[in-house]
């Protein structure tokens, strides 16, 4: 086993030498990416229609491809889950990464290309380990196994020749050998379709295991983590995993779950790295640990343009500016062409392209020109919560409108993992950090002539993981929605703490 280590280290240190051309050439990687895509896609349906093998830059590319949602490309994609080769990349797609949000009951079934799989998803996760050993040469994490937290939907056919799942689940369903080995839990316990069922298996089969490392999306770990320790009886997890050196998370901020993390480790060091993951495609890494910042990643057959929803421009990497907000638009190995994904991103560096994730295109708060998005609410969170001792689970918000007697304000609900001991006084600290993070915010609080002081509900225990449950969205890359513009899930919310109310009655 300790010969096996020494190649899996010595393979990881020869794979950050390429991984420094991200640093250096940045651009030529964009523009070879771009040009290998138009060619391998040429022959395709899309490919044709749109005259792929003309194309020769980028200003061509953006004149002659409109900006696709899931809705303009579906019936090509349909066709391709129909088994018909050639629509939009070159060959038969026998996958499908099912991905329906929190915020649409409607299920999206992404291409994923052997391609996707093995330049993107598979090498995304391998440079996340390569970036990790560069940093901490002394690090022991293949000593043990990683504990992957992946999707709750198994692997099930859309016709003979096509098969779904969350992305997670078909990585594992094609995970090469050697990742299954240093892997737990088992396939079949990772690929269960019952989360409830699951988390007991997981327990069970990882519970004797040496987990050096754990990967998931920052709440659904916490709640595998607690149920470890409920079932054992132990106060943190180290107890469990004494070699537990690394947590490797993504999909929502880590920010509100750090301290919480912090409790469950007894406050014992352990490395947190972030990565930028979806179904459509590995975007970004946390290339060094004293930044939260991620660099992304341009060798991965993805082609990055950024829309400025001010400006209602377009542009390329080389053309984006530190500190503006701009919607992602991908070009992809997988076959999705100037796909607006729904994520919005901000610019931290451009020596090198590093970036922060800032919320999504349709969660934020614009009731009155308050601007509102979610990197400004989970960091007001995260200091209401430094300053009162508090720990929150999970929280959503949206507007209440003004009318003739009254100014508007932002209603939250919020489940606390440990309550503060004056809600008041949390309330005002909320308030004053988003003050202090939103200039506009600020502007419209003005003596409570626009907005007036945020209402706060606190939320019984379990009731976004029951609303979850309900939308049959438990476990894997579900999330709650931070911001929504109207009150549609915030009031969906509220009826579910109004039925756990009444039960307890």
């Amino acid at each position: 086993m300790k010969i096996l280590q020494s190649i899996v280290n010595w393979y990881f240190k020869q794979r950050y030498k390429k991984l420094e051309y991200h640093y250096t050439h940045p651009i030529k990687l964009q523009h070879k990416t771009l040009s290998e895509l138009l060619e391998r896609a040429a022959p395709t349906q899309y490919g044709q229609q749109f005259n792929f093998a003309s194309i020769k830059n980028y200003e061509q590319f953006k004149n002659s491809i409109p900006i696709n949602t899931y809705e303009s490309l579906q019936p090509l994609i349909e066709k391709a889950i129909q088994g018909e080769q050639n629509v939009l990349w070159a060959g038969e797609i026998n996958w499908f990464a099912k991905s329906s949000g929190t915020t649409s009951a409607r299920s999206k079934f992404i291409p994923v290309t052997y391609q996707s799989l093995e330049d993107c998803h598979f090498k995304g996760g391998r440079d996340v380990l390569s970036f990790y050993c560069h940093n901490f040469p002394e690090s022991k994490i293949f000593s043990g196994k990683g504990l992957t937290m992946g999707g709750s939907h198994k692997i099930s056919p859309l016709n003979k020749n096509a098969y779904v799942g969350d992305v997670s689940a078909v990585m594992m369903e094609n995970m090469p050998f050697l990742g299954q080995l240093f892997n737990t839990p088992p396939k079949a316990i990772a690929l269960m379709d019952n989360w409830e069922k699951k988390i007991d298996y997981i327990t069970k089969a990882t519970l004797q295991e040496n987990v050096t490392m754990l990967i998931g999306v920052p709440s659904w770990t916490l709640v595998l983590i607690n149920h470890i320790l409920e079932i054992t009886g132990a106060e943190h997890i180290n107890e469990i995993w004494a070699d537990l050196e690394l947590f490797i998370h993504g999909g929502v901020s880590f920010t509100p779950y750090e301290n919480q993390y912090q409790q469950l480790l007894n406050h014992q060091p352990i490395n947190y790295v972030q990565t930028y993951n979806a179904s459509e495609g590995f975007f970004a890494i946390q290339d060094l640990p004293n930044r939260t910042d991620m660099l992304l990643m341009l060798d991965y057959g993805i082609f990055y343009e950024f829309y400025d929803a001010i400006t209602r421009a377009t542009c390329s990497l080389e053309e984006v500016v530190i500190g503006k907000i701009y919607s992602i638009i991908i070009s992809t190995n997988g076959g999705l062409w100037r796909y607006k994904i729904g994520d919005t991103v901000c610019f931290t560096s451009t020596k090198p392209y590093r970036l922060k994730v800032v919320g999504r295109d349709v969660q934020f708060i614009n009731a009155f020109g308050e601007e509102v998005i979610v990197d400004n609410t989970d960091k007001a969170i995260a200091t209401a919560c430094k300053i009162t001792g508090a720990e929150v689970r999970e929280y959503t918000a949206a507007p209440v409108f003004m009318n003739n007697q009254n100014s508007g304000r932002h209603e939250w609900l919020i489940e606390f993992a440990k309550e503060p001991s004056n809600i008041n006084i949390f309330s005002e600290e909320l308030d004053l950090a988003l003050q202090s993070l939103n200039s506009d915010y600020a502007a419209k609080r003005t003596h409570n002539l626009v907005l007036d002081k945020p209402l706060i509900h606190l939320a019984k225990y379990n009731t976004f993981y029951n609303w979850l449950k309900q939308k049959n969205k438990l476990g894997g890359q579900h999330k709650i929605p931070r911001l929504a513009n109207n009150r549609i899930y915030l009031e969906e919310i509220l009826q579910i703490e109004q039925k756990l109310i009444m039960n307890r009655k």
